[in-house]
C-alpha cells in the first residue's frame, strides 16, 4: 500500500466513515509489518479512536496481529481460558487479574494468560509475575508446557518471542487508549475460546463482547468497573462502585450493572486497592494477598470478586456469589500460593533460579 493510499483511508476515518473488516485488516497489516511512517501509523490509531471503532474494524486489527505478528504454539489442552485487561484505564489498581488467574488455575481452569509490562501503570502483569519468579521471556513452547503441567502460563505480549513484529514497538510508544488495546489483548497465541476481559471505557463493553464472538470466542464476560468516589474507571470488576457487565454465549448477550453490596461485599475506598507508589511495595502486597495473610482485606475481596467471575464464566461455579466464596477459600487455604509456586517451577528455563526468587519474595512479604 502506498503512503497516499494509506493516507486516503485515514481521511475516511477523519470524515467519520466506517471501514470494513477487510479494509481494517489491510491497514493494520501495514502497521505490523512497519510499512508506513511512524506519523502515518499514529494518525491511523488516533483517527480510528476519535471516530469510535466498529466491531468489524477491531476484528480486522486483531486478524492482522494474529496473522502477521503472533507465534502460535501447538499441543495445548482444550478448554483454555484467559483473563486480561486492556490497560489505559483511569484508575490504576492492585494487579487483580494476575491474582485472579492464579485462583482460577488452583480451581482447575486451564489459564492461558497474555499480558504486558507496565505502560501506563507502575507494575504490569509481566512485571509482577517476573518478580514472583516466572520466566517471562521464555519461548512460547515453554509457556505451552506450563499450561499443560501447571494449568497456567503467561505469554509476554511485548516479547519478540511472542509478537516478533510491530505490536511491542507500537505499544511501547503510544500513551493513549486505541484500537490496539482491544485487538492486541485478544491476540493471545493460544487462541482460547473462553475469557473474562476488562476494558478501559464503558462504551467498549458491548462492542468488545461482539468482537470476541465474531473472532471465535464461544462465551465470556466483558467488564468495566468504576470508583464511586472519584468517578474514574478500571478494566476490572470494582469493589469501589458500580460495574458494567456484558455476558455472551455465542450470539446471545446480556448487559447489566452490579454493585458490590449485591454480592455480599462491602463497598471499599479506592485507596484500599489503588496501585502502590513503589514497585517493591506492590510486589510484597501481591505475595501477601496470594498467600491469604489477611493483611489486605480489600485486595482479597477485589481478587475474590474478579476470580469469582472467572470461575463462574469457566463453569466452575453456578453463579457469581458461589465463585466469590470459592475464590476466598482458595486464598485462605494456601491453594493459590501452592499454585503460584508450581507455576514458577513449570514456566522457567531455570526452575532453581525462579524458585529462589519466589522464596525470597515470600520470605520478605510473609514475615513483614
Amino acid at each position: 500500500m502506498t503512503p497516499e493510499q494509506f493516507g486516503a483511508q485515514i481521511q475516511l476515518l477523519i470524515e467519520k466513515q466506517d471501514l470494513t473488516q477487510e479494509q481494517s485488516y489491510l491497514l493494520f497489516r501495514e502497521l505490523m509489518l512497519d510499512q508506513q511512517s511512524p506519523l502515518q501509523q499514529g494518525a491511523l490509531l488516533a483517527a480510528l479512536t476519535a471516530k469510535g471503532e466498529t466491531v468489524d474494524e477491531i476484528a480486522g486489527a486483531w486478524q492482522a496481529i494474529d496473522e502477521f505478528d503472533t507465534v502460535h504454539p501447538e499441543g495445548l489442552p482444550d478448554g483454555l481460558f484467559e483473563n486480561s485487561g486492556t490497560g489505559m484505564d483511569g484508575f490504576k489498581t492492585f494487579n487483580v487479574s494476575s491474582a485472579a488467574a492464579i485462583v482460577g488455575a488452583a480451581n482447575g481452569v486451564n489459564m492461558a494468560r497474555h499480558g504486558a509490562r507496565a505502560i501506563t501503570s507502575r507494575c504490569g502483569t509481566v512485571d509482577i509475575m517476573e518478580a514472583m519468579g516466572i520466566d517471562v521471556d521464555c519461548p512460547v513452547t515453554r509457556v505451552a508446557d506450563s499450561i499443560r503441567q501447571a494449568g497456567i502460563g503467561l505469554f509476554n505480549g511485548m516479547s519478540p518471542a511472542v509478537h516478533p513484529g510491530g505490536l511491542g514497538r507500537i505499544l511501547s510508544q503510544i500513551r493513549f487508549g486505541s484500537t490496539l488495546n482491544i485487538a492486541a489483548s485478544l491476540a493471545n497465541p493460544a487462541r482460547p475460546r473462553q475469557a473474562l476481559r476488562g476494558v478501559y471505557s464503558r462504551r467498549m463493553v458491548p462492542a468488545t463482547a461482539a468482537v470476541m464472538a465474531k473472532i471465535g470466542y464461544q462465551h465470556g464476560m466483558v467488564v468495566y468497573g468504576s470508583d464511586a468516589a472519584s468517578g474514574l474507571g478500571m478494566d476490572e470488576l470494582s469493589i469501589c462502585g458500580p460495574s458494567t457487565i456484558c455476558r455472551f454465549d455465542g450470539e446471545q448477550r446480556e448487559e447489566y450493572d452490579i454493585v458490590p453490596e449485591e454480592l455480599g461485599l462491602a463497598c471499599r475506598r479506592g485507596s484500599e486497592i489503588a496501585a502502590c507508589n513503589l514497585r517493591e511495595d506492590e510486589i510484597r502486597r501481591f505475595m501477601q494477598v496470594i498467600a491469604g495473610t489477611g493483611r489486605f482485606k480489600a485486595c482479597e475481596d477485589f481478587v475474590s470478586l474478579n476470580a469469582g467471575a472467572l470461575l463462574w464464566t469457566a463453569g466452575k461455579a453456578s453463579d457469581l456469589k458461589q465463585g466469590i466464596t470459592m475464590a476466598r477459600e482458595t486464598l485462605a487455604s494456601g491453594a493459590a500460593l501452592s499454585k503460584l509456586q508450581q507455576w514458577v517451577t513449570c514456566q522457567n528455563r531455570n526452575a532453581e533460579t525462579g524458585l529462589e526468587r519466589f522464596e525470597q519474595v515470600k520470605k520478605v512479604a510473609c514475615n513483614a
